[in-house]
């Protein structure tokens, strides 16, 4: 498995008390798969996403990516986790506007030291379709565009494990599917696992499985139940 959980909780202390968001989340992942998390709002599916991507720590159970438990690890340990083996995409794009396309694709290559971050870049904005557009900023791009970029971005450390959040959420439809298209297209080719959080069943449904966050707590749903 290149996801695993084990009665992962996730408390937060507010003014009224503490909080629980996550009650005692298992769930397994394998190499290759893509899975969507779906629920409504507030169910604890972003929360559970920043945890898999080790962007913030359980308060209690274990987190494994790729066999390493994200809790036994440091922020600079986890940091070069997701530098060597996670992309993402996120719904506002977070492009980066001072840079063009191309250097916003290049960037996570250019920090992580790679000498062929700007062929590699440019390969893969010609793959989502936008050749000629390397040297337009983001201002000067359709959110369609954006998306596109970002999605270059996330594939160019060549991750294991691609994570989504709301990847398709502020496009329009046939944007978005165009965007859902390439995206399960770059998706297989490269062979990455993709965990997407959406709300968006018919996008959900493309995934090869479907788990569904219930006021903190998973259960799994699969394509042929209603």
């Amino acid at each position: 498995m290149i996801i695993q959980t084990t009665a992962v909780s996730k408390q937060v202390e507010t003014s009224a008390g503490q909080l629980t968001i996550l009650h005692a989340i298992d769930m397994a992942i394998k190499a290759g798969e893509s899975v969507a998390i779906v629920g409504a709002s507030g169910s604890g599916k972003s929360t559970l996403l920043s945890l898999l991507a080790g962007l913030d720590i359980a308060s209690s159970g274990q987190v494994l990516i790729d066999n390493e438990n994200l809790a036994d690890l440091d922020e600079e340990q986890r940091a070069k986790i997701r530098a060597d083996k996670i992309g993402f995409i996120f719904q506002s794009f977070l492009l980066i506007p001072s840079l063009t396309a191309l250097e916003n694709v290049m960037l996570p290559a250019e920090l992580a030291g790679r000498s062929d971050a700007e062929a590699q870049a440019r390969e893969l904005l010609a793959k989502v379709g936008l050749a000629e557009r390397l040297d337009h900023y983001p201002n000067q791009l359709s959110g369609g565009e954006q998306q596109r970029v970002a999605i270059a971005r996330a594939f160019i450390g060549k991750p294991k494990i691609l994570f989504a959040d709301e990847p398709t959420g502020n496009l329009d439809s046939k944007t978005g599917a165009t965007v859902e298209a390439l995206l399960f297209e770059m998706n297989k080719a490269y062979g990455t696992t993709l965990v997407m959080v959406t709300h968006d069943h018919a996008l959900a449904e493309k995934c090869e499985r479907m788990l569904v966050m219930d006021a903190g707590e998973l259960k799994e749903q699969h394509k042929d139940v209603a």
